[in-house]
């Protein structure tokens, strides 16, 4: 259990927020009159005690809410937990749903310094209840009481699709599919066949969303611009051959052309990365191959299950 040592806001983005008292979290948005609350994932911004207190203790004059936090709560290390994570403080709960942050502009901290923790130490969290904080409230993790769903992401892959020039057909299609088999699809993103913007995406969903898979859909082929294999081996940890193996062996039942597929499966983190191909028929095809069996996958790559023999 931690101890909430400060309540940061402001009602603009791009500056340090202010200390206040008190605060009222509204459901699904944030922090009442925060320039950072919405509807989306990063609702709230958490930092912890100790890490502020570390970098004062190199030199650094800061205040509470200059890393742009909204809460810092003691004794809780933040970026140790999982996505996922539920705290309670009180009457609000939230759900911790992205583990740091990539730092595109350096902020006045990092102009003096040079470093800042927020892009390495801060977690966000989405208000599933909301209410009253006051510093000085507790806060505690919450065990939960039903099961985390599989969180999934979906990327295309088309020069033509993100120029406005082809319409996705083939990324619609498997969000349809994955949330009809209980996923959570938190993104669903469309991207040139540009190996820079691929590769930093996977990192991003992968390293701070944390999710259970990801599938891409498109630049698995032999053009010059299909880059999708590539892109995904380098930011691979491990690889996972026998489901790429499994799709082609399928495929080949129903076309030559699949032994011209060269797409790749592959672990970053507790991350799953399938590649799957550009057309929507033959993702469907090629999803009716291992939607069935990487549940266990992911699950041990949770820690929820240990392998077992058959």
């Amino acid at each position: 259990m931690g101890i909430i040592k400060a309540i940061c806001t402001s009602d603009r983005k791009g500056i340090q927020k202010s200390p206040v008292r008190s605060a009222r979290l509204i459901e699904n948005h944030g922090l009442e009159g925060d320039a950072h609350a919405g509807n989306w994932h990063r609702q709230v911004s958490l930092l912890s005690f100790d890490k502020i207190e570390e970098f004062r203790a190199r030199g650094a004059d800061v205040n509470f809410g200059a890393f742009g936090e909204n809460l810092v709560v003691t004794e809780l290390d933040f970026r140790s937990l999982p996505v996922g994570t539920l705290l309670r403080s009180g009457d609000v709960l939230l759900e911790i749903t992205q583990i740091g942050k990539a730092c595109h502009s350096h902020c006045q901290i990092y102009q003096v310094m040079g470093n800042c923790i927020m892009p390495r130490e801060g977690v966000f969290a989405r208000v599933l209840k909301g209410g009253d904080l006051h510093v000085g409230d507790s806060m505690e993790i919450q065990e939960r009481e039903d099961v985390f769903p599989w969180q999934a992401a979906v990327i295309t892959l088309s020069d033509k699709g993100a120029a406005g020039q082809r319409e996705d057909k083939s990324g619609p299609a498997i969000v349809e599919r994955l949330t009809g088999c209980g996923y959570v699809v938190t993104e669903a993103l469309l991207l040139p066949d540009d190996k820079v913007a691929l590769k930093r995406e996977l990192m991003r969903l992968s390293d701070q969303r944390q999710l259970d898979l990801i599938l891409t859909t498109g630049g698995t082929g032999f053009s010059p611009r299909d880059i999708t294999p590539e892109a995904t081996l380098e930011v691979a940890d491990r690889q996972a051959p026998g489901i790429a193996e499994a799709i082609r062996a399928e495929s080949l039942k129903i076309t030559k052309h699949a032994m011209l597929s060269r797409a790749v499966a592959v672990i970053r983190g507790k991350t799953l990365i399938i590649n799957l191909p550009g057309s929507p028929k033959a993702c469907m095809e090629s999803m009716d191959v291992f939607m069935d069996a990487i549940p266990h996958g992911m699950a041990l790559l949770r820690g929820q299950v240990q392998d077992c023999a058959r």
